[in-house]
C-alpha cells in the first residue's frame, strides 16, 4: 500500500524520536584526542619548562610559562580544590548519562571537548601534588593581561561555547531541532 511502511522498514512517526545511529563514538574519539593532547602538553610542560625560563611565543603577546594552579580560572578560589574536583567529576557523570540519548553529531563534538577537558583537568586534581583530589593543574598558556590556561580548559571553553551556540539554533543532543 502507498504510505504505509513495509515490516522492516525504518519509518517511524514523528512522535516516535529521533532515528538514526548514536554518536557515542564521535563523543569519545573526540573525548580521548582531547585528553590525550592535553596529558601530552601537560608531561612536555612538566619535563621541560618547568623552573625555567617562560618561552616567548609571539613577543610580550603571548608565552609558555608553567604554574601550578590549585584553583580556577584566574586563580580564583584556590582554598576550593576538592569542589572543583567534586564539580569536574560531576560533568564527567552527566556527560555519560547524556550519551546514552545523543544522536547529534555537533553535540557529541561539544560535549567530547567538555569531557575530554575535564578528565584532563580531573587527571591533575587527582594525580599531581600536593595529594589527592587536591592536585595543582599544570597551565601554560600565558596570552599578556589573561589567566594562565591549559589545553583542558581550551577544550572545556570550546566546548562550552559550541553547546551555546547549538541551544540557540534549537538542536537538541537527541537530534531533535525546535523553533521557538
Amino acid at each position: 500500500m502507498i504510505g504505509t511502511p513495509e515490516v522492516g522498514d525504518d519509518a517511524q512517526p514523528e512522535s516516535a524520536g529521533p532515528t538514526g545511529r548514536r554518536r557515542i563514538v564521535a563523543l569519545l574519539v573526540v573525548a580521548v584526542l582531547a585528553y590525550l593532547l592535553d596529558l601530552g602538553s601537560k608531561m612536555l610542560v612538566v619535563a621541560r619548562l618547568e623552573h625555567q625560563p617562560p618561552i616567548r611565543i609571539i613577543g610580550d603577546l603571548l608565552k609558555f610559562e608553567a604554574i601550578r594552579n590549585p584553583g580556577a580560572a584566574f586563580g580564583f578560589g584556590e582554598a576550593f580544590t576538592i569542589i572543583f574536583t567534586c564539580i569536574a567529576a560531576t560533568v564527567i557523570v552527566v556527560i555519560v548519562r547524556l550519551a546514552r540519548k545523543l544522536y547529534s553529531l555537533p553535540w557529541a563534538i561539544a560535549l567530547g571537548l567538555l569531557l575530554g577537558g575535564a578528565l584532563g583537568n580531573l587527571t591533575d586534581r587527582i594525580f599531581r601534588s600536593p595529594g589527592v583530589f587536591r592536585g595543582a593543574v599544570v597551565d601554560f598558556i600565558a596570552p599578556a593581561h589573561f589567566a594562565v590556561f591549559n589545553l583542558a580548559d581550551s577544550a572545556i571553553v570550546c566546548g562550552g561555547i559550541l553547546i551555546v551556540l547549538l541551544s540557540f539554533r534549537g538542536l537538541d543532543p537527541d537530534g531533535t531541532v525546535h523553533k521557538d
